[in-house]
C-alpha cells in the first residue's frame, strides 16, 4: 500500500461525510474549475474539473473543493479544499478533518441561547458533541480495520462469509460508516466482523414457563438449538445433558450477555433459580456484516441476536414485534410462490424465534430470531458459490494499488470474452436488474409486499461472473400494503396479528423507492461510473427503459410506484446526517421513521412522462422543514430540524 490506513481512512470519512452534507445541509455552488481558477488564481490538477463553492456564513469562511468526478446520482469524487477567511484574498489548504469539523460547527453554529431557546440551545449542543465524537470513534475504528487487514488476501476472497467481512469503508452515504458504540477498543478483534473474530455464544437455561418460541420448520426452536450445539462435538456438552425437561437453552451473544448479566431483573432470576448462565458452549461463530447477525460454516442456521451496540445511528436489538415478524413473513412468501415463478429472486429467511417473556417487559434482551444459513460448509455446492452483498460489490477500492471488486469483475469478464468493459457492463446490468429490481417490483405489484432492499440486504450470486440470483434477507425489513390487507390474510390469516408491517401506498412508495432505487441501484450505477467502465447515463438511460417497459404489464400498487420513481422532480431520500444531528435512533423512534429530505431525480431527465411535483410525498414521511434543505443554510436546517 503507497498510503497509510489513516489517510485511506481520512479520505473515505472525508468522502462520506462530505458527500452526506452536499445531499442533505447544502448542496454548494458548482464552477468549471478553469473559471474558479481565473476568479481566484486557485488552481487544480488535471482531472479535477469542477470545483465546489460552500459558504460557512457563521464562520465567515468559503470553502473551495475540488471535484474528480461529478456524479449524477449523488456521490462526488471530491479532492483538495482550500478555505478562505473573513474575506480574505488568500486561501489556505485545509486537511480533510479541519474541514469536517468546520462543517460541523457550522451546522450547529449561529444558535444563541435566549430565555426561550435556552433549552433547545443545550439540546443542540449535546447533539453536536455526539455527532462529533462518533465521527472520531468511527474514524478511528476504520483506520484500525485498516491496518489489520492491509494486504489480506481474504478480501478478494468469493467465499460469503470473507465478503460479508470485507467492508472496512462501510455505508456509501453516512456521516459515521463505521460507528460501533458499545464495543470497547479490545473487544473488536473478538466481534467486529471486518477483523473475523470467532467466538462461541453464550448459553442461558431458562425456565420453560418463561419461554416463548415458534418455528415454521420441522424442528421448533429448542430443537434447532440444540441440534447446532450437537452438531459441533461428538458428545451434547455435560451442562446440557444435565438440565432437567423444564429447561430451555437461549443463545445469546457475548456482548449481551455481559450487559445483561448486570441487570438487576436477571440477577433476580438467577437467585430464584429461574435461570442458569451456562457460558459459552458450542461451535464457534462469527459475524457477518451487520455484526449481531452471526454465521459458522457447520451451522445450518444463522442466528441475528441483540448487542448492547450502536452501529452507525442505532442500538442493534431485537424488538419483540419483530420475531413473529420474521415467521409470518416467511410463512406468507412461502405461500405467494413468487420465487417459484421468479428462480432468481430468493429470500433468507427467519423461520423461528425464541426469548425469555417476563410481566411488563417489552424485551428482556433475550430476543433470538433464528436465519436460514444457505451458504454453510456442510452443502459444498452452495459453499463453492460466490455470493456477495452488493454493498461489498458496491465499495471502492481499499487503496489506490486496487481495483474495486466490481471493476476487478467487469475487466476480468471482458479480458475472457474480448469484449469491451462497456459491453460486458450492460450486460452485467441487464443481469442484475432481471436479479434483483424487477422481481421486487413484481412481489409489490402482485402482493402489495415491499422490501427494505439496501445494498446490504441485497446478495448476488456471481458464481459465474454475471449476476445469476439476488437473495434478500432481513424479514423484519418488509412493507405490507394496506390496500392488499385482504389479499395477504386469505393467504396468511397470522398477518392479521402483525398490524406493525401495515403501511400506506404513499409511505411505501417512499420507503421502497429510497431502498430499492436511491440506495441499492444508484449504488452501482455510481461504482460503475466511478471506475470509468460505463457512464451513469447510459445505465441511468437503461433503468428507466426498463421501468417503463415493466409498466405496461403491471396492474397493481406496482404501476404507482413505477410511474413516481420516473415522474417526480425530486425523490425522497434517507437523511443519514439529518438523523445524526438530531442524535436519532431510528430503530427505537415510531413507525422507525429517519428524517427524510428530497433530492434531485436523476432518472427523470431519460423519460417522456409528465412530471409530478415532490410535494405528493407523504408529509409523515419526510421532514418538509428539511425538505428542500439545498437550498437552506445550513444554520437553517440545524434550527427548524431540531
Amino acid at each position: 500500500m503507497n498510503q497509510s490506513a489513516r489517510q485511506i481512512a481520512d479520505n473515505a470519512s472525508f468522502q462520506a461525510f462530505m458527500n452526506c452534507y452536499l445531499r442533505e445541509v447544502d448542496s454548494g455552488v458548482w464552477h468549471r474549475a478553469a473559471d474558479w481558477s481565473n476568479a481566484t488564481g486557485l488552481v487544480f490538477k488535471d482531472g479535477e474539473n469542477h470545483v465546489l463553492e460552500i459558504q460557512l456564513p457563521s464562520q465567515n469562511t468559503t470553502l473551495s473543493v475540488g471535484v474528480s468526478y461529478q456524479s449524477l446520482v449523488g456521490r462526488h469524487t471530491l479532492t483538495k479544499v482550500f478555505q478562505q477567511q473573513d474575506h480574505q484574498l488568500t486561501w489556505q489548504s485545509v486537511d480533510y478533518f479541519s474541514v469536517l469539523m468546520l462543517l460541523v460547527n457550522e451546522i450547529y453554529g449561529g444558535t444563541q441561547p435566549s430565555s426561550n431557546h435556552n433549552q433547545k440551545h443545550e439540546a443542540l449542543k449535546t447533539n453536536q458533541m455526539e455527532l462529533m465524537a462518533r465521527m472520531i470513534e468511527s474514524h478511528q475504528v476504520m483506520t484500525r480495520y485498516l491496518e489489520t487487514r492491509a494486504d489480506d488476501d481474504a478480501l478478494q476472497s468469493l467465499r460469503f462469509i470473507d465478503s460479508e467481512q470485507s467492508l472496512l469503508f462501510g455505508h456509501w452515504l453516512h456521516p459515521t460508516p463505521k460507528s460501533r458504540q458499545g464495543i470497547h477498543e479490545w473487544q473488536h478483534q473478538d466481534y467486529a466482523p471486518e477483523l473475523c473474530g470467532q467466538f462461541q455464544l453464550n448459553y442461558f437455561a431458562v425456565d420453560r414457563s418463561l419461554t416463548n418460541q415458534r418455528s415454521i420448520l420441522d424442528e421448533s426452536a429448542e430443537q434447532i438449538i440444540l441440534n447446532n450445539l450437537q452438531h459441533a462435538s461428538e458428545q451434547m456438552p455435560e451442562q446440557v445433558t444435565e438440565l432437567s425437561r423444564d429447561k430451555v437453552l437461549i443463545p445469546i451473544h457475548p456482548l449481551q450477555s455481559q450487559w445483561l448479566l448486570h441487570q438487576d431483573y436477571i440477577i433476580d432470576l438467577i437467585d430464584q433459580g429461574k435461570l442458569e448462565d451456562l457460558g459459552p458452549l458450542g461451535p464457534l461463530f462469527t459475524p457477518t456484516s451487520s455484526v449481531r447477525t452471526v454465521y459458522s460454516d457447520d451451522a445450518a442456521q444463522m442466528f441475528k441476536l441483540s448487542i448492547p451496540v450502536k452501529v452507525t445511528n442505532s442500538l442493534r436489538i431485537n424488538m419483540h414485534h419483530e420475531l413473529e415478524a420474521g415467521v409470518v413473513v416467511a410463512n406468507l412468501l412461502a405461500k405467494t410462490g413468487f420465487s417459484r415463478r421468479y428462480p432468481k429472486f430468493q429470500t433468507i429467511n427467519d423461520p423461528a424465534y425464541i426469548t425469555l417473556e417476563l410481566p411488563d417487559m417489552e424485551e428482556t434482551g433475550f430476543e433470538v430470531i433464528i436465519r436460514d444459513n444457505p451458504f454453510n460448509a456442510v452443502n459444498k455446492s452452495q459453499q463453492e458459490r460466490s455470493i456477495h452483498s452488493i454493498a461489498a460489490i458496491a465499495q471502492g477500492p481499499l487503496s489506490n494499488d486496487d481495483d474495486s471488486r466490481l471493476a476487478t469483475i467487469i475487466q476480468n469478464l471482458a479480458k475472457q470474452e474480448n469484449r469491451t468493459t462497456e459491453q460486458v457492463s450492460l450486460d452485467w446490468f441487464t443481469q442484475y436488474w432481471d436479479c434483483a429490481i424487477e422481481p421486487a417490483i413484481r412481489l409489490y405489484d402482485s402482493f402489495g409486499i415491499a422490501l427494505e432492499a439496501h445494498q446490504q440486504n441485497s446478495l448476488l450470486d456471481i458464481t459465474d461472473g454475471y449476476p445469476s440470483q439476488y437473495y434478500y434477507r432481513d424479514n423484519q425489513g418488509f412493507y405490507l400494503s394496506e390496500s392488499y390487507r385482504n389479499l395477504l390474510i386469505g393467504l396468511e390469516p397470522n398477518v392479521q396479528n402483525t398490524k406493525d408491517l401495515f403501511y400506506s401506498d404513499e409511505m411505501i412508495c417512499d420507503r421502497f423507492t429510497y431502498y430499492l432505487v436511491v440506495n441499492q441501484l444508484f449504488s452501482l450505477i455510481n461504482r460503475f461510473g466511478i471506475d470509468g467502465l460505463i457512464t451513469e447515463d447510459q445505465l441511468l438511460k437503461v433503468a428507466s427503459e426498463r421501468l417503463q417497459s415493466v409498466k405496461i404489464e403491471l396492474s397493481g400498487a406496482g404501476v404507482d410506484l413505477v410511474n413516481s420513481m420516473l415522474s417526480r422532480r425530486e425523490i425522497p431520500c434517507k437523511g443519514n446526517l439529518l438523523t445524526r444531528i438530531e442524535d436519532m435512533d431510528e430503530l427505537q423512534a415510531e413507525l422507525e421513521l429517519a428524517v427524510y429530505t428530497h433530492i434531485r431525480n436523476p432518472l427523470l431527465g431519460f423519460v417522456s412522462a409528465p412530471v409530478i411535483d415532490a410535494t405528493v410525498v407523504d408529509s409523515t414521511l419526510v421532514n418538509n422543514s428539511v425538505a428542500n434543505s439545498a437550498s437552506l443554510s445550513t444554520h437553517e436546517v440545524c434550527l427548524e430540524s431540531a
